[in-house]
């Protein structure tokens, strides 16, 4: 019997390993769909938006480095799969997107739904397979879906309304797909030359990001014989955990002072594997080396001493045998006690004994690190929810923290613990979000609760866009706090209501058995922290830009409270009793 280009299009996925494919269903899909509902080897994940798919084919990818697919059909359903989409492209996570298209015969008369889809998604796919005939159909899929295995990318397939259906042809053409891995190694004298100026320098700092992933113990052992202090990206804050050698923590916006000093008071900074983008945390007149397999990146944010182009485990094996012990480990050993003083104020700030209502934000992350296992996922969203974890919670042992950490987008969270938990079917799997980012994606709780997914969904609900707030205040502008405010529903009967199952904490006493509850929960489970809105966060280093930014902030908070604007009176009230209790 033969097969149409949608029955051929999925062997091609399934041939590649594809089990999943995250989407909402429509027109030019269903003979797609219809391919899927006949085979035992693949299921069709049926969500309630396009845009929480694309997110969760990201989470899905990024927690396994396995090809995820999402699809969406013509026009809108198409439209909606891009945020997830560039949050995979600037992750450099393998996606495909299958969208469908008007009927060929329809197309560029400005029909119902008809949408130029090749000139939205240009930006975000790296290729874009548009299927115009069954006889090209083979070449282009093979060759969207290698793009993407071979640079972690975003690719499209484009499938039109009439040939979804058409007989397949070709099939002589479809072969195996493999993903071949090489190292890209550095010339030796440029790895003299870094080695003469790393041996030469008195105090070495490295700032390690996600590059440095298949290669941690490279870099503590480098840090070792340098004495070197190793600052992360939040992004690689699940390879360089708070408990591992040598390391004082992250620099940034939400940094801590260790991690920051250890960047801008080194005399020569090492970076590997990192395109750190907050240029006012990274010093410009220091000695700088940078790795990066990215010939871009290289002296993109700073300007290098010395760029080297290669993987960094290549580099690493060359450069380590030629540095030299150093004797001198002051710099050092300032930092990691200044960090061990930060981490015991952070615990401090998570103790259950700060018992004012609305809660402390802190108590939940850190009780959430006590009880989650060590090889737990967790998923954070964009905002005050990824700074309570990055400060509170440690990623050692086994733990993976993925997010929207280079597109920064909000509803990221809950969609990618759903795919997460699909790719991940026996590992605890946590989200932490915020009220404003959870509001956004909240539809999709219902497709958890659909699959039986047990993720445990912590939402901080202080009823405010808080990060939004903080980012007004630094710019020096007075909190516009109607525009912030959230309208929520409560979270927890929401979750029983869609067939799930929650609780509401607004006690300090009530908050360790809720995270023990949601750990043990064959459910979904969403725990609604009633925080306070006024828990602070303030940047590892205040400088005069910043300084003038809140205070004038505050002056104009002030002023506004004189004349009697009673709002920015209780929200100035809870920002002196979360920081003075």
């Amino acid at each position: 019997m033969s097969k149409n280009v949608s029955e051929q299009l999925l062997d091609i996925l399934v041939n590649v390993g594809v089990q999943k494919v995250y989407g909402v269903t429509g027109d030019a899909l269903n003979f797609f769909v219809k391919a899927i509902e006949e085979r035992e080897d693949v299921s069709w994940i049926g969500m309630k938006h396009e845009g929480n798919a694309s997110f969760a084919a990201f989470g899905h990818s990024q927690t396994t480095q396995n090809l995820a697919v999402c699809a969406g059909t013509v026009g809108p359903g198409a439209l909606h799969l891009i945020n997830g989409l560039y949050n995979a492209k600037k992750a450099r996570t393998p996606v495909i997107a299958i969208t469908g298209q008007i009927n060929q015969k329809q197309q560029g008369t400005s029909y119902f739904q008809e949408v130029d889809l090749k000139k939205v998604y240009d930006d975000v796919c790296d290729y874009q397979a548009i299927i115009e005939t069954p006889e090209q159909a083979p070449m282009v899929i093979q060759r969207a879906i290698k793009i993407a295995i071979a640079n972690n990318s975003v690719c499209r397939i484009e499938l039109p309304a009439n040939v979804a259906e058409m007989d397949a042809e070709n099939q002589q053409f479809i072969h195996p797909i493999k993903k071949y891995f090489s190292s890209l190694v550095p010339d030796e004298a440029v790895v003299i030359q870094a080695a003469n100026l790393l041996n030469k320098a008195k105090n070495v700092g490295i700032l390690a990001g996600d590059g440095c992933r298949e290669c941690r113990s490279y870099v503590i052992d480098l840090s070792k014989k340098l004495n070197a202090p190793i600052t992360h990206s939040l992004r690689a804050s699940d390879i360089f955990d708070h408990d591992a050698e040598n390391v004082v923590g992250l620099t940034g916006l939400i940094g801590n002072p260790s991690g920051y000093n250890a960047v801008m008071k080194c005399d020569l900074l090492l970076m590997l594997g990192t395109d750190f983008p907050y240029i006012d945390f990274l010093p410009h007149d220091t000695q700088t080396i940078q790795v990066d397999i990215r010939q871009e990146n290289i002296g993109n944010r700073t300007a290098v001493s010395l760029g080297i182009w290669s993987d960094i485990s290549s580099f690493l094996e060359m450069l380590n045998p030629k540095i030299e012990q150093k004797d001198d480990s002051k710099f050092l050993d300032k930092l990691r006690e200044n960090f061990k003083g930060w981490r015991k104020n952070m615990k401090k700030e998570a103790s259950p004994s700060r018992d004012n209502e609305p809660l402390n934000p802190q108590i939940f992350a850190d009780l959430v690190d006590q009880h989650a296992s060590n090889d737990a996922i967790f998923t954070v969203e964009t905002g005050t929810s990824a700074i309570w974890a990055a400060h509170h919670i440690s990623f050692h042992s086994q733990r993976r923290l993925i997010g929207s950490f280079n597109h920064g987008s909000m509803a990221v969270g809950l969609p990618s613990a759903i795919g997460a938990q699909f790719a991940n079917p026996k590992k605890e799997i946590w989200c932490l979000s915020g009220d404003g980012a959870f509001n956004m994606a909240m539809q999709d709780f219902i497709t958890a609760v659909r699959y039986e997914l047990p993720i445990k969904i912590l939402i901080f609900n202080n009823s405010e866009l808080s990060f939004v707030k903080l980012e007004m205040e630094q710019v020096g502008l007075a909190p516009s706090l109607d525009a912030l405010h959230e309208t929520n529903v409560n979270f927890a009967e929401y979750a029983k209501l869609c067939g799930g199952d929650g609780v509401r904490i607004e006690k300090t006493n009530d908050i360790d058995t809720a995270i023990v509850k949601a750990k043990n929960s064959k459910k979904p489970f969403i725990i609604d922290a009633v925080v306070s809105s006024g828990a602070l966060s303030l940047p590892p280093h205040i400088g005069i830009k910043e300084a003038i930014g809140f205070g004038t902030s505050k002056i104009k908070e002030v002023g506004q409270i004189i004349s009697g604007d009673e709002s920015q009176w209780k929200n100035l009230k809870k920002e002196l009793q979360s920081y003075f209790d």
